[in-house]
């Protein structure tokens, strides 16, 4: 008899139980909730139909806060990639080296090849440097007269100082005395292109042709930042082509002013020499050295549609980064002699 009360008990406190589950309906997120991966839980207190409150942002299905957050992250992202370098430089490919040692101190797709525009006439001016003497006296063919500007203007009937049209390729970029000179020291602007093409070699600029001696827009013809960096190196440890990129300005022997185009020498602390380029096949191109204290580096830039600004960032960029690897390299010294010690 107590046995069946027992068993009675136990079946009526089960269906009770089991009635009162079925009342009260399990809490729940709203139904549009799963659309907002990032909404926020205001609280969990029940309301009268039993639901979690759930505070969204924005309408059913709008990803915008989602899209903003990953356009976010790909801004770090790049940032990351290019630390200490503003996202507004516009030049396609960059080079920049410690002009002493030739270590890499930041690159940005350095081995694309491009036209070089004008600043392949660092090339010219070397040559010709090494190859006439300032004096030497140079005749102008019909070919030459003919190159565009920017250019001296160049008579045909006249003859010039080799000196004057060096400084007028290095400084002023003229296009007729850099086929004047190329024409006076190879017989052709083709062979003296050739021999453009193995100078660049020879100083380690393996990705460089040359077809023109004044970098006007040819078919063959490219070379890089990082060829252009290494260049301009080169060319710089030359004391005679050093003083003359440093010139803003100077007079020929016949009396015509001749400007630097580069405005960083005025513009930028530390430039002290530099060749700037442009075509519309190239956009603006430019290499330089920049010196501060013990320290210089040579910039490179190519493809560019902001090119001053463009310079400012990266010297200052250059400068601060080679100071950290200078100290690096200093901390690593040190552990490798206490490591000796030890």
């Amino acid at each position: 008899m107590r046995r069946y009360l027992f068993l009675t008990l136990l079946l009526s406190f089960f269906f009770v139980v089991t009635a009162t589950l079925h009342a009260a309906p399990i809490p729940t997120l709203d139904s549009h909730a799963k659309y907002r991966p990032y909404a926020r839980v205001k609280n969990s207190a029940p309301v009268d139909n039993g639901l979690i409150r759930v505070v969204t942002l924005g309408a059913r299905g709008d990803i915008s806060h989602v899209k903003a957050r990953v356009r976010s992250a790909r801004r770090l992202h790049v940032l990351s990639s290019f630390p200490g370098v503003s996202r507004k430089i516009t030049a396609k490919t960059v080079m920049i080296l410690n002009a002493r040692t030739g270590e890499t101190i930041f690159a940005k797709n350095p081995d694309v090849p491009r036209q070089p525009a004008s600043t392949i006439k660092v090339l010219t001016g070397m040559i010709a440097l090494k190859s006439l003497k300032r004096n030497d006296l140079v005749r102008v063919t019909r070919h030459a007269q003919k190159m565009p500007r920017s250019k001296l203007y160049l008579d045909t009937r006249k003859r010039y100082k080799a000196d004057d049209l060096i400084n007028a390729v290095l400084l002023a970029s003229a296009n007729d005395a850099s086929v004047a000179l190329a024409e006076r020291i190879a017989g052709s602007e083709k062979n003296f292109a050739s021999m453009m093409t193995l100078r660049a070699k020879l100083w380690g600029a393996k990705r460089t042709v040359c077809r023109t001696a004044n970098g006007l827009t040819a078919k063959g013809q490219h070379t890089t930042a990082r060829d252009l960096a290494q260049i301009f190196r080169h060319a710089m440890q030359d004391k005679d082509f050093a003083r003359r990129m440093k010139r803003t300005k100077i007079t020929t022997s016949y009396g015509k002013l001749l400007r630097n185009h580069n405005k960083a020498l005025w513009m930028v602390k530390g430039a002290v020499g530099g060749k700037t380029g442009y075509t519309n096949a190239a956009r603006q191109t430019y290499v330089g050295k920049f010196q501060r204290g013990k320290d210089a580096i040579v910039v490179a830039i190519m493809g560019s549609s902001t090119m001053w600004s463009d310079i400012k960032r990266l010297v200052e960029y250059g400068f601060k980064k080679n100071t950290q690897l200078k100290l690096a390299r200093l901390a690593l010294a040190e552990k490798s002699v206490k490591t000796a010690v030890h």
